[in-house]
């Protein structure tokens, strides 16, 4: 299992949301190229970066400096927010970024999603945010009727090999992983499943690498200090 850490930008700055709440913004660290060596000076391998402004907003507010920083720091780099059609993926792979996770669009207009699968293969990833099992969009602000693994089956059924599933519930907040539902999710589906929201401290993790998926994100514990991103490391990866 890779442990995969995460930047949120919003207006330019790393910052922390609980359970997705606009309000609750804080800022946890002062420069995002300095965060990111330092994830890979932890022995990271991935990196999950999220623009706030555009998961919001539906466009590509804070893409410049996410590129930038993808570019520099010599990790995989995955982004999500406000990737609505096939020109923002192909500006976000042919600038440094090896993934993009698409959210709102496999909810709203799961063409896109087909459309993007048959280009760019590999490098699309599906990010099924959720409350109660029910999917959410939008920045996490539209609700919608479909549940988190019915979901999962459509997106796999059209070729998605690997999905970002995050309890909304549990997102920063410090309350461990949502591990009945990812089990669910991991049984459901042949795709890799990276965990998100709720990673607390290293017995989160050693929970998480008993259901033997993909990965685990994890941002606001390792800002918070209850979470050692080496050890963390060290313990998945051996």
């Amino acid at each position: 299992m890779y442990i995969v850490p995460a930047i949120d930008i919003k207006d330019g700055n790393c910052v922390r949301l609980k359970k997705g709440d606009y309000n609750t913004v804080h800022k946890v660290a002062e420069n995002p190229y300095k965060t990111a060596e330092s994830f890979k000076k932890a022995g990271a391998e991935y990196m999950h970066m999220v623009d706030l402004d555009g998961a919001k907003d539906g466009a590509m507010k804070n893409a410049d400096l996410i590129c930038d920083v993808a570019k520099s720091c010599g990790l995989l780099v995955d982004v999500g927010g406000g990737i609505r059609n096939l020109e923002a993926i192909e500006h976000y792979l042919s600038r440094g970024v090896n993934q993009v996770v698409l959210g709102s669009v496999a909810v709203k207009n799961p063409q896109i999603v087909i459309d993007a699968v048959k280009n760019f293969g590999d490098k699309i990833i599906v990010g099924i945010d959720a409350v109660n099992g029910i999917v959410k969009s939008e920045g996490w602000i539209d609700g919608s009727d479909i549940n988190y693994i019915e979901l999962a089956k459509r997106m796999e059924d059209v070729g998605v090999r690997k999905f970002v599933f995050t309890d909304i519930d549990r997102d920063g907040m410090l309350s461990g992983p949502n591990l009945e539902q990812l089990k669910a999710l991991s049984s459901s589906v042949s795709a890799d499943i990276v965990a998100s929201g709720g990673v607390s401290d290293i017995n989160d993790i050693k929970n998480l690498l008993e259901l033997e998926i993909f990965g685990a994100i994890c941002g606001k514990s390792i800002y918070a200090g209850t979470l050692d991103l080496a050890e963390a490391v060290k313990l998945t990866r051996g």
